[in-house]
């Protein structure tokens, strides 16, 4: 059963929701084929003193969206910030063209460090104005930068750009920080409004099995998620704490904590949602911070960028499930290990549980064959037949919906961990033992997708059959194969977990079957010793 509804899970989400999500990002692109270079427009609300002043202005435009996906060579690069955890190249437009991650951790498996963005992509820190003409002028006039390489590994550094145009200057005064965040400040003179996006996400793994897209973090806590190909429309939030461009373990935030900003997000052509602060008084504060979405990283920066790592649909399960797996990592030191100790604790807390269900299961074992005898006499009158069953169950102590009702009760928690071990970006370079030295690819071998199928072959014999219909039976008896095709390509930490679920399951089914036989015998006993 639990295989039956976990399968259900997986195949939801991957056979029914992305291709709806496809086909009305494609409804979406033809809808606005015809409008791609207009921009919405944004009625500010000046009732709400966290917002901008009221003004009728047309929001960030898409009449430079050829100029800011274009590929930018070195020589365009104006000043290279070193810190200690990664390398930020700023290009002559004063947008983030690179971000390379320096850690050991963000090594591939060529040798190279990984980068963030794509060449092509809308850069992080690019700036539209509102006036048209000003913004025009923006995109043809390089910024001057106060220092060509910058070494932020040891000490705080500041970086000032500046950008002279005809009817105004627009400075952004940065200060880098070791562990890789910054601070801006930018401001326009002659009062001209602008807006500065936080860019396209990072595009390092943004693959089928997790969402990325934008997060916006309210004044209330709530949080607005967006994911690629679901941006229909321009929407505009005021009183925004945070705005997180993400991918399954990487992000681009831009956040400011004592002081809330406004934010909009538009679709581009491919109904991607693009996020963009909007000035107040012609100027922007806020921090940044590009990287990986460690939880230990953003806490130190402030607690609620935690709110950056999505889970999904069980979310407020999966926080507090990642912070135990991360207090017994603190203590095993190996992520490895730390899966394998957390899955045995979980099933022993839902045992009980567990328990209920494998009890209930081999009662209505023991009773199918009075259940078949019972459908075939009265198969042409059903009221009959469930009156009787019904009295069945009762007599023998036995519910149909036993092993249902624990089994939905464990499911957010199964699907939880599901989440976090396939969002968690901690696995990333961390190994195990002997082969697996990456928990978060693939197994490269593909053992533990083999010995997960194998034990799952072996739970599903052991395991008591109340299936009546021959062709469900012959559709449960793939299940196994199935799982096995869907795990080898999943992260070697999440088979990991199945595997040790698999294995304990095995082990507690053993033992209900154990005192099944065993009561069986003794009451085989009392029958002779009856007789007698």
């Amino acid at each position: 059963m639990t295989l039956v509804v976990f399968v259900f899970f997986i195949a939801y989400e991957f056979l029914v929701l992305k291709p709806q999500k496809e086909a009305q990002a494609a409804k979406v692109a033809q809808e606005k084929s015809a409008q791609a270079n207009s921009a919405p427009q944004v009625v500010q609300n000046s009732t709400n003193p966290e917002s901008a002043p009221v003004s009728n202005i047309s929001s960030p435009s898409n009449i430079v969206d050829a100029l800011s996906t274009k590929a930018i060579a070195q020589n365009d690069i104006v000043s290279t910030i070193t810190t200690g955890k990664n390398i930020i190249q700023i290009d002559k437009l004063g947008r983030i063209a690179q971000v390379t991650l320096l850690e050991r951790q963000y090594i591939t498996e060529d040798g190279s460090h990984i980068k963030l963005f794509e060449a092509d992509q809308l850069r992080p820190l690019e700036v539209r104005f509102a006036d048209s003409n000003i913004n025009n002028e923006a995109f043809k006039v390089p910024v001057t930068a106060s220092s060509v390489v910058v070494d932020a590994t040891k000490d705080t550094q500041t970086l000032v750009l500046t950008q002279v145009l005809k009817d105004t200057v627009l400075t952004k005064t940065f200060t880098f920080y070791t562990d890789g965040h910054y601070d801006l400040k930018a401001k326009a003179t002659n009062n001209k409004q602008f807006f500065i996006t936080s860019g396209f996400r990072p595009n390092v793994l943004a693959d089928m099995y997790a969402d990325h897209g934008v997060i916006v973090k309210l004044i209330d806590d709530t949080l607005d998620v967006t994911v690629d190909g679901d941006s229909d429309k321009s929407k505009t939030y005021n009183g925004a704490k945070f705005l997180s461009a993400f991918d399954r373990y990487y992000t681009t935030v831009v956040y400011n904590f004592e002081k809330t900003f406004q934010v909009s997000l538009m679709p581009d052509k491919e109904s991607n949602p693009q996020g963009f602060v909007h000035s107040e008084n012609a100027s922007i504060a806020f921090s940044g911070y590009m990287g990986p979405k460690e939880h230990k990283t953003l806490s130190a920066l402030n607690p609620e960028l935690t709110d950056v790592i999505e889970y999904g649909w069980f979310t407020f399960i999966a926080n507090p499930m990642f912070l135990f797996l991360q207090f017994i990592q603190s203590y095993v030191g190996n992520w490895g290990w730390t899966i394998v100790i957390a899955t045995i604790l979980i099933k022993l807390v839902l045992y009980p549980l567990s328990y209920k269900g494998m009890v209930s299961m081999q009662k209505l074992k023991d009773l199918a064959p009075k259940i078949k005898d019972i459908q075939a006499k009265y198969k042409d009158d059903k009221q009959k037949q469930s009156s009787h069953m019904m009295e069945l169950y009762k007599k023998n102590g036995a519910n149909p919906m036993g092993g249902c009702l624990p089994l939905v009760m464990q499911i957010p928690v199964f699907f939880a961990i599901y989440r976090v071990l396939l969002n968690a970006i901690e696995l990333k370079g961390a190994e195990w033992i002997f082969w697996i030295h990456d928990l978060a690819e693939m197994d490269p071998y593909f053992v533990l997708p083999v010995l997960m199928g194998a034990t799952m072959f072996l739970q599903q014999k052991i395991t008591p059959n109340t299936l009546q219909d021959e062709t469900q039976r012959k559709i449960f008896q793939f299940l196994p194969v199935i799982f096995t095709f869907f795990f080898l390509w999943f992260p070697a930490g999440l088979t990991l977990y199945w595997f040790i679920n698999n294995l304990f399951t095995i082990s507690q089914q053993f033992y209900i079957n154990k005192l099944f036989e065993k009561r069986r015998s003794a009451e085989v006993e009392e029958k002779k010793i009856s007789k007698k």
